[in-house]
């Protein structure tokens, strides 16, 4: 059976000849790219001092190559944006050394520059000439946003000011994707991932528009989550709109790239902390709800795709709501947040949702545990979310630093990879 095959038995629900097993095919289940570079030297792929791509400048998430992905006997590849968080795109590789002393490859126009207390600031475009849209803590691992916003005047909010980011893909990427994703489906039998563009309503990753030079309207995070109960009818305007411009660019995806692709990354917009909700259902129901069903409904009437719903924490009582509003995966199915017991998720929505995650957690047991707790954990999660013949294995989100990479085999091995 080929991976392709493998991760289509899986979406059906149907039982596959192995486990599927992803690292890096979601922007939330790849590694740092200080462990992805212990990773390849680990497993004999690469020399001290070789340094590895970074595909995510936001998460500072290292690249898994085809190389890589062999090594592990993976069954998914995600074909990245063209763009990155910070606007510009994936090309003209240079080299660059992180807080942590990995040398690495980044983006020829990731700009950065140190600011007076040592911290490393990244710019919209790598244009210096406009306010830094990003921070790496001095000594730190990934950026953070920053926020870029005056005092808002609600007499003068205009829904378009927040729809400035939703604008017909770019003839770039239309042809980025169609090349990649042409290339991955002839020359690999992998599983296929791609991200659909303006398909996440509220995501708080992209609120404050880092990739923007000069972001108008609602930018700042706490402001944001305060609109969704005194704002809401100007955001269900930006939802609506962006729900129009979300299913023109699947048009335009889907006549470039077609079913070559299984799987499309839909929404990260989380709605719950590690103890419980911070968006009643009803309040998803109205706001959220109608905007993802209208998107989703359209995806599985004219594309052979599966949708696929990040939300970590505590979002049990949220699934069912999300099975409504049409995903068909959720991801990272975080099992150490209240509620999240992976006997009850199965045994409630297994039928009906792929588990992509719950492998093993990445705040205790994959960085602190030794490598027989992880292999321990590793195999009761799998058994568990086999039950239904509903996993994609991977970790609870992205591998953090520092992991040792002694624990990160051990959760191969566990999942009967040869490593």
């Amino acid at each position: 059976m080929t991976s392709r095959e493998r991760v289509a038995k899986v979406l059906n629900h149907e039982t596959p000849d192995r486990t599927v097993v992803d690292l890096g095919g979601m922007h939330c289940s790849g590694g740092h790219v200080s462990v992805i570079y212990a990773l390849r030297q680990a497993l004999g792929l690469d020399e001290p001092g070789t340094p590895v791509k970074v595909r995510d400048c936001y998460q500072m998430a290292g690249d898994i190559d085809l190389e890589l992905i062999n090594k592990l006997q993976l069954d998914i590849a995600m074909i990245p944006s063209y763009f990155t968080m910070f606007g510009f795109p994936l090309n003209d590789w240079k080299p660059w050394t992180t807080f942590e002393g990995t040398p690495v490859l980044v983006p020829g126009l990731f700009n950065t520059e140190p600011d007076e207390f040592g911290n490393i600031l990244q710019y919209p475009e790598g244009d210096h000439s406009v306010p830094p849209s990003g921070k790496m803590p001095k000594d730190g691992f990934y950026m953070d946003a920053l926020i870029r916003q005056g005092p808002i005047d609600d007499d003068k909010l205009n829904p378009e000011d927040n729809l400035e980011e939703f604008v017909p893909v770019p003839d770039v990427e239309l042809e980025w994707l169609q090349k990649n994703v042409d290339e991955y489906y002839k020359n690999t039998d992998l599983g296929l991932v791609i991200g659909i563009p303006g398909a996440a309503f509220g995501d708080i990753a992209l609120v404050p528009a880092p990739w923007l030079k000069h972001p108008k309207g609602i930018r700042d995070i706490e402001e944001w989550y305060i609109s969704t109960a005194i704002r809401r009818g100007y955001l269900a305007e930006v939802f609506a709109r962006q729900a129009e411009i979300c299913i023109d660019n699947v048009k335009a995806i889907h006549s470039a790239v077609g079913d070559k692709v299984q799987m499309v990354n839909m929404d990260g917009t989380d709605f719950a902390t590690q103890e419980s909700l911070f968006c009643s259902p009803d309040a998803y129901a109205e706001l959220y709800l109608p905007h993802a069903k209208k998107v989703n409904d359209f995806i599985h009437e004219h594309t052979g795709w599966k949708t696929i719903k990040h939300c970590c924490g505590a979002c049990e009582p949220m699934i069912g709501k999300f099975m409504e509003a049409g995903y068909d995966i959720l991801n990272p199915v975080q099992c150490s947040a209240a509620g999240m017991d992976p006997n009850v998720l199965v045994d409630k929505y297994g039928d009906d949702v792929v588990f992509w995650g719950g492998g093993v957690d990445t705040q205790k047991t994959l960085p602190f545990g030794t490598p027989e707790e992880v292999e321990a954990e590793v195999k009761e999660r799998v058994e568990i979310f086999s039950r239904k013949n509903g996993l994609i294995f991977n970790s609870i989100h992205v591998i953090q630093c520092k992991t040792p990479v002694e624990n990160i085999l051990a959760m191969f091995r566990a999942v009967g990879r040869d490593v």
